[in-house]
């Protein structure tokens, strides 16, 4: 069973950046279905966990909420992302929440790029801002964003993306890219200690706390 995670940085009810994501989903589920591909689909709302995630910005430390919604894209097969734009930037709310993932949570996996605004005078900001963003998390990102202001919402071309963007990621899951790439480059990455990575090679349990350095560090002697 494939997993796809939403992560919906919408804050009104109803939320058009939800509704969206929602979409592509459906889409995307459908595209696996017709692969043979058994998958479903998980929601991450960040509004109910803004002030969690301000906490963790500052301080580092997730609560158990935020540290669930991690661990679900951790799990994750693949994320569709989809944030609103304001003021021709992204929401400060979903990118503070990528910030406070760890930065090799995302390593390969397949990416939907989304966004919603009020005026299509935004519409580059999902491959401005968005594209570079997940770059920079090295995740693997679908060629085709869908973004949609409110004039788009009854447009035939917009169906037309979000099939695309759906079909792109059918076949890369189809593909199982992201473990092809994991297996022969994990080890060339950086990774965050103790991270949240399912692949994450390093916890306390693998620290040598009796070697020379160690013990220096602990105040003893390295001899």
């Amino acid at each position: 069973m494939r997993h796809v995670v939403i992560v919906s940085a919408g804050t009104s009810q109803p939320s058009t950046t939800r509704m969206l994501a929602d979409r592509i989903a459906a889409a995307a589920l459908e595209r696996l279905g017709e692969l043979d591909i058994p998958a479903t689909a998980e929601v991450i709302e960040v509004a109910p966990l803004a002030v969690d995630v301000a906490r963790a910005s500052v301080s580092g430390v997730p609560s158990a909420e935020l540290q669930a919604a991690i661990e679900q894209i951790a799990g994750a097969d693949a994320v569709i992302a989809s944030a609103p734009v304001y003021k021709a930037g992204l929401s400060g709310l979903f990118k503070t929440f990528i910030d406070v993932l760890d930065n090799d949570l995302l390593v390969a996996k397949p990416v939907v790029l989304a966004a919603t605004a009020g005026s299509s005078r935004h519409a580059l900001v999902v491959d401005d801002q968005m594209r570079p963003l997940f770059a920079y998390m090295r995740a693997l990102t679908m060629p085709t964003s869908v973004f949609a202001a409110a004039e788009d919402w009854s447009s035939a071309e917009l169906g037309e993306r979000i099939q695309r963007a759906a079909i792109e990621l059918a076949v890369v899951i189809q593909g199982n890219i992201e473990q092809g790439i994991a297996d022969r480059a994990w080890s060339g990455y950086q990774h965050a200690f103790a991270g949240n990575a399912t692949r994450a090679e390093q916890t306390s349990a693998d620290v040598d706390f009796d070697s020379p350095m160690m013990r220096l560090a602990a105040g003893g002697r390295a001899d």
